[in-house]
């Protein structure tokens, strides 16, 4: 499933490409048919992320609410756009641009108050400015849920997945298992603000990239990491490989119904 960064680059991506102008919105696969006809040559007015919510909004007709869950992808190109195959959900386009949406959990217009729902629900977003880490702070500080859990639970923080829970634990040398009430409000602003920056620049290079620069393959001698999620990482997806930083073996177990992936020599806290 997508990380928050990735949806906060749709977000940004939809927006260059398609806000401001009316647009061509159909639904080949049918299943979205009745709204897109409603939304057909409206503008694109604003596009807004939330966590792992994606919401496009059209003047006067509400908003497009997107989840793309495990299987939902979406595929930009340049106009003029080729005939949809009859898997595309959502399809817009105009004259410079297309975008096609497939597979998504959710794809549904809905109101102001019920986007209002969706946003009550979920955690503070590291990536929304407006966001107030106070409120997970209170969730997390009285919570016996291991951090690892709570990270992943987007009614506490929204847009983290694995990979990032996975890697500001190690970078912050905590280990997994630590209950939320057990972590300092200095350990947990810690926490927050490097969630910030690496989910920034996830947004600005579309990939997600963990490692400190005295860590970088160029900088150790090592070979880059080949995985078909991209980026340099400390332990996720590493289990069995030794540490960046001491070489334990990185170890690997179930939690939640998620893997999870630490170092026990550097997560100690």
């Amino acid at each position: 499933m997508p990380e928050g960064h990735t949806i906060h680059r749709l977000a940004v991506d939809h927006r260059e490409r398609f806000g401001g102008r009316s647009v061509r919105v159909t639904s080949p696969q049918g299943k979205f048919a009745d709204s897109a006809a409603l939304l057909d040559g409206t503008v694109l007015e604003t596009t807004e992320a939330h966590g792992k919510h994606l919401f496009l909004g059209f003047t006067g007709m509400g908003w497009v609410h997107i989840h793309l869950g495990l299987f939902g992808k979406v595929g930009f190109g340049d106009a003029p756009a080729p005939p949809p195959t009859d898997t595309v959900r959502l399809r817009l386009a105009n004259s410079r641009s297309y975008v096609d949406l497939r597979g998504p959990t959710t794809c549904a217009l809905i109101t102001d108050a019920e986007k209002r729902a969706i946003h009550d629900r979920l955690g503070p977003d590291p990536l929304r400015e407006d966001d107030d880490r106070a409120r997970a702070w209170r969730r997390i500080s009285a919570s016996r849920t291991t951090i690892a859990a709570l990270l992943m639970d987007q009614k506490v923080i929204a847009g983290v997945g694995n990979v990032y829970r996975a890697e500001v634990l190690f970078r912050h040398g905590i280990d997994p298992y630590r209950a939320g009430r057990d972590l300092t409000p200095e350990e947990w602003d810690a926490l927050w603000e490097d969630l910030v920056l690496l989910m920034r620049e996830g947004v600005r290079l579309n990939r997600i990239d963990t490692v400190r620069p005295e860590h970088t393959p160029e900088a150790m001698g090592r070979p880059p990491r080949v995985d078909d999620h991209g980026g340099e990482v400390y332990v996720y997806r590493r289990a069995n490989q030794p540490c960046h930083v001491c070489g334990s073996e990185i170890r690997t177990a179930d939690l939640a119904a998620r893997n999870l992936f630490w170092c026990p020599g550097c997560q100690t806290r």
